[in-house]
């Protein structure tokens, strides 16, 4: 029989590690990063830009494309910007833009009139996550630039000085030291952890679950959520708990892509993935009365696994964050059903034999359909795995090992599809 040899110490660590990687974020974390490192320019310039620079990493760029702008009615980088200039605030992190309103929109329209933002995709030698704004005015420059973490300011520069370097903001923990995670330490570390210094993590089944019922109450991206929902649908797909999850999952991406002034609850950087490590799990939970001690140990369960995937994959790829977000809540359905560290070991297995490849083409309103085809398949997994049905070595990537399954994975994602990523990017800018 395993026996944890985890101290409490060993445990505090932990929970500052998925303190440090499960935060509030409202819209889109890329540009939603673009903007906060806007604002940081400005607030150090001290007074309105006459130039903007930006030089984003090319997977930044790919993330910031396509999404909707929070209460902007916009979408893209140079609205994201133009609404840090005016409206951000960095001590609010990934809520930069949490105090936009009609007025705070129309100043930054009338700003991208006059200053058109100068936006280039930055040399790879800068890394996966890289912001850097350049603002001017008359003599005055500020330089400010994000790197590694989509709220660490890793250099603050006023007119050629810098004033700061590894700042981070927003409610994050700063100093973590780093966890030598596995699967087996996840998963024994949900179980066993006292229930009062995981109480925190219920906040994300509250607020992701809300942003999933907002979209059901108006037109939200294309609508996916609200369409599994409603009484056409379920004719379809049926009136279950499966569709309930589906709906629910791909309801608060609706919302979140769209551009909605809803905060979610992010994991690892993601607002995507926070949602699918989150609603599948509540949702499961919620309709079969699972005693709330439970319920939390299966969230943390959940994103734990999702940040110890990350560990090795990288906040940004060429791999859909999807993937690894719905294998975190394929382990914590697979715990609510009952299952014990090999059943929640099997659903990770049947994961990566499944969605491994699925490509990033960058944040968008379409990302709803692969949140659900992800929570989809891990619900399939989470099955799979109680009926002792386990995907085998002798099939594709899987091993016996589950933690090689995950440097496996990972492996592709992170190496493996790098030329993938500059095919997609190159793509994604050379559309007619």
């Amino acid at each position: 029989m395993y026996l944890c040899t985890m101290t409490a110490q060993e445990h505090d660590k932990i929970i500052d590690l998925i303190k440090r990687e499960v935060v509030l974020s409202i819209g889109c974390t890329e540009p939603m990063a673009v903007s906060l490192c806007v604002a940081k320019a400005c607030e150090t310039l001290g007074e309105k830009p006459e130039k903007i620079e930006v030089a984003l990493s090319a997977n930044i760029f790919k993330n910031a494309m396509g999404v909707g702008i929070p209460n902007s009615g916009m979408t893209g980088l140079p609205i994201a910007i133009a609404l840090g200039v005016v409206a951000g605030k960095s001590e609010y992190g990934l809520e930069v833009l949490r105090d936009v309103d009609k007025e705070a929109v129309e100043r930054a329209k009338a700003l991208l009139a006059s200053t058109e933002p100068i936006i280039t995709i930055a040399d790879e030698s800068n890394g996966i996550l890289y912001i850097k704004v350049v603002v001017t005015a008359g003599e005055k420059i500020a330089e400010v630039v994000i790197s590694g973490s989509h709220t660490n300011f890793s250099s603050v520069k006023k007119d050629g000085i810098e004033v700061a370097s590894n700042e981070v903001v927003g409610g994050a923990v700063a100093e973590v030291e780093e966890v030598e995670l596995s699967l087996r330490k996840v998963y024994d570390f949900a179980e066993e952890v006292e229930l009062e210094k995981i109480e925190f993590i219920g906040e994300t089944a509250q607020r992701n679950v809300a942003a999933a019922e907002l979209s059901f109450t108006g037109n939200y991206g294309h609508g996916l959520g609200a369409m599994l929902h409603s009484g056409m649908a379920k004719n379809i797909f049926g009136d279950t708990l499966f569709t309930n999850i589906l709906a629910h999952t791909s309801g608060a991406c609706d919302a979140r892509m769209s551009g909605a002034m809803v905060p979610v609850m992010s994991n690892s950087g993601s607002g995507n993935q926070g949602i699918s490590a989150t609603v599948p799990v509540a949702i499961f939970a919620l309709a079969n009365d699972v005693p709330r001690e439970k319920m939390l140990r299966a969230l943390v369960l959940s994103h734990l696994t999702v940040i110890y995937i990350k560990q090795s994959l990288g906040r940004l790829s060429a791999l859909c964050g999807c993937v690894v977000a719905a294998t975190g809540s394929a382990c914590g359905i697979t715990r609510l059903m009952g299952g014990g560290y090999e059943e929640v070991s099997g659903a990770v297995k049947n994961m990566a034999a499944n969605l491994t490849g699925m490509i990033c083409d960058g944040a968008k309103p379409s990302c709803s359909l692969k949140v659900t085809s992800g929570v989809a398949t891990a619900v399939l997994s989470a099955t799979l795995a109680m009926h002792n049905r386990v995907t085998t070595p002798l099939e594709g990537i899987i091993e016996n090992n589950v933690d090689n399954c995950i440097r496996n994975l990972t492996e592709i994602g992170r190496n493996g599809m790098v030329e993938t990523d500059r095919l997609i990017l190159k793509i994604m800018t050379s559309k007619e």
